[in-house]
């Protein structure tokens, strides 16, 4: 009985645990049914709420909420107005200087010296592009992620490394206690070489780093400048060397496209690199190594007139070829600019090309205007030269770029159509604006000086001419001289007198005739030069003595006398005439030591005096 009863007990259990065991599967089913099915209505929720979200948005054509570039909130702003505003900030900022200090030494750096910028257009358009590039469950996320937590957005910053780079190496240089690399220059034919001496430099990648920075993040504080000590390298004489030494090239041209290569001169030490190491060697700031310069076989000057084959402009003056001295100086400087060719965009200097007027050079004693006077000077008359260039440069549409007129009208020119130079004072300079290089041909002889310039002609080429208008005349004035070495009676004239004139010069285009541009130049005042007259008084009765009122009424009575001379005469063309130089040169000598002679001007007229001298 206890067996079957045990066994009974037994299924029963089985049974009971059976049923625990099915009641456990159906609670996890319950439960698994109940999981998916809230992660359904989840999903549904989401995807419902994802989408009436994403269709609130879709209609949004502004950057969203949260958003910052440069730490500045564009909320609802267009894409055009974050830009706007992004560019004002960044205008402010990148506005603001920024100071470097090394002990009592202050410099400052503006952002815009070294063309810092930000990329504004790439950062709004990543502004922008939140909440809209992906799908609609990113976006969503992005939008409400970037709601709560913010999006902070970093344009991209440039600048040149360059120009911060020397502009550091400059600062480094100018700043007390800098170090002194070594350095040299050519003067005349000598290398000039200075040994440098231990310093401070500027720790460039450092400051780089503030300096950005700075730029970045804008602050009131000063930057304090990083140095180090640094000593200069050694004189290397063969690296000298190397950067000095030049072989001479030939001048050339090309046709296709015409082109002119100049030629240059070869440079070389005159003496071994041996001897100029051991000169190195010597305790001291400052070597001197002498140079020699070689010529080329073929100098700019010399290609031939294939290079130059159309005669832009011609101009021509005459002058007297009896006036041995005078003569001579125009030869020479017309001689000196013969054959000078300018490249584009180079400047031709009067002064510099003919050269300081001296003895040692050749240059002769002529008539030539100083201090209100035609009197004798070195180099008188090259005025004519550089009047002549004048207007042969204007005729070939160069640009003119100094010219000064003369105090009285020159006899070889028009009014407003000369050029004055004095060595160190008042040049003559134009440029070669054309496309082509030109050249320079030049000569004074038989009386005519005559300055050609040649080129290639361009695609338009205008007929170029300078016209002057005269707007006053002044008379001139005559001057009488007493000089005892004269008879009485007898004048002679030393010093003929012009006419002041005020006038202005137009530059005039033509084309085909036709006037396409007129430029007004130059207004120029010429002062009147005075008519000087000798008089002798050479046996005349002598004055007896009288009495002071006497000698008054005398004096009144010649000076009335002398004023009633008419002028008119002499008055009757604005154009000069030179006095002959043998009686000017006599005369002026005598005229400063004779204490017997006496000046009487009569209409007299006020003259602007200077103390330059010009021809």
């Amino acid at each position: 009985m206890s067996d079957n009863k045990k066994s009974e007990e037994g299924k029963s259990e089985i049974v009971n645990n059976q049923d625990n065991s099915n009641k456990k599967k159906q609670h996890k089913e319950i439960k698994l049914a109940t999981a998916i099915i809230s992660i359904v209505v989840l999903i549904v929720v989401i995807l419902l709420f994802s989408t009436i979200f994403a269709l609130v948005n879709m209609g949004n054509t502004n950057i969203i909420d949260g958003v910052l570039v440069k730490e500045i909130e564009l909320v609802g702003l267009s894409k055009e107005d974050a830009k706007l505003e992004l560019e004002d900030a960044v205008k402010t900022e990148l506005s603001k200087n920024i100071t470097l200090h090394y002990e009592d030494y202050e410099v400052s750096i503006n952002p815009e010296q070294i063309e810092a910028s930000y990329d504004i257009d790439s950062a709004i358009e990543e502004a922008y592009s939140i909440g809209r590039n992906g799908n609609i469950i990113k976006n969503n996320y992005d939008i409400l992620f970037t709601m709560f937590f913010k999006k902070h957005i970093s344009p991209e910053f440039h600048y040149n490394d360059d120009i911060l780079t020397q502009m550091i190496n400059d600062i480094s240089r100018k700043m007390p206690g800098s170090v002194k690399d070594n350095s040299y220059y050519i003067e005349g034919d000598k290398l000039i070489i200075t040994k440098g001496t231990a310093g401070n430099t500027i720790k460039v990648d450092e400051i780089k780093k503030q300096i950005i920075e700075q730029i970045k993040s804008p602050s009131n504080e000063f930057i304090e400048i990083p140095v180090q000590t640094t000593t200069p390298p050694e004189l290397q004489i063969e690296t000298i060397y190397q950067e000095v030494h030049k072989e001479p090239k030939d001048a050339y041209f090309t046709q296709n496209p015409f082109t002119v290569f100049p030629h240059e001169d070869g440079v070389d030490f005159a003496i071994s690199i041996e001897e100029a190491r051991q000169l190195l060697t010597e305790n001291k700031e400052e070597y001197e190594i002498p140079l020699k310069f070689i010529k080329p076989n073929v100098t700019t000057n010399q290609i031939g007139t294939e290079a130059f084959p159309n005669l832009l402009s011609s101009f021509s003056t005459r002058y007297d070829a009896g006036n041995v001295n005078r003569s001579t100086n125009l030869a020479l400087a017309a001689s000196k600019i013969n054959g000078t060719v300018l490249l584009p965009g180079e400047e031709f200097s009067y002064n510099k090309v003919v050269g300081e007027r001296t003895i040692a050079a050749g240059y002769k004693q002529a008539h030539v205007f100083s201090g209100g006077q035609v009197v004798d000077g070195l180099g008188g008359g090259i005025c004519q030269i550089s009047s002549t260039l004048y207007n042969a440069v204007v005729q070939a549409n160069l640009e003119v770029t100094k010219r000064t007129n003369h105090q009285f009208l020159a006899i070889y020119v028009e009014a407003g159509k000369d050029a004055t130079v004095v060595y160190g004072a008042i040049d003559f300079r134009f440029k070669n604006n054309r496309k082509y290089p030109i050249k320079i041909e030049g000569y004074a002889n038989s009386g005519v000086a005559e300055m050609k310039i040649y080129g290639v002609k361009e695609e338009v080429e205008y007929d170029v001419k300078l016209e002057t208008e005269t707007l006053s005349t002044t008379p001139f004035s005559t001057q009488y001289i007493e000089d005892s070495s004269l008879a009485a009676g007898v004048e002679r004239v030393q010093q003929y007198g012009t006419n002041g004139v005020k006038c202005r010069t137009y530059k005039v285009c033509r084309l085909n005739g036709a006037i396409v541009s007129k430029t007004l130049v130059s207004q120029d005042t010429y002062s009147p030069l005075p008519k000087i007259i000798r008089r002798g008084t050479k046996g005349a009765t002598p004055v007896k003595t009288t009495s002071p009122e006497q000698t008054k009424a005398e004096i009144e009575t010649q000076s009335t006398t002398v004023t009633s001379t008419p002028p008119a005469k002499e008055n009757t063309s604005t154009t000069p005439t030179s006095t002959p130089a043998k009686e000017e040169t006599k005369t002026n000598t005598t005229s400063s030591s004779k204490a017997s002679e006496k000046t009487v001007t009569t209409n007299t007229v006020s003259t602007t005096k200077s103390n330059n001298t010009t021809n």
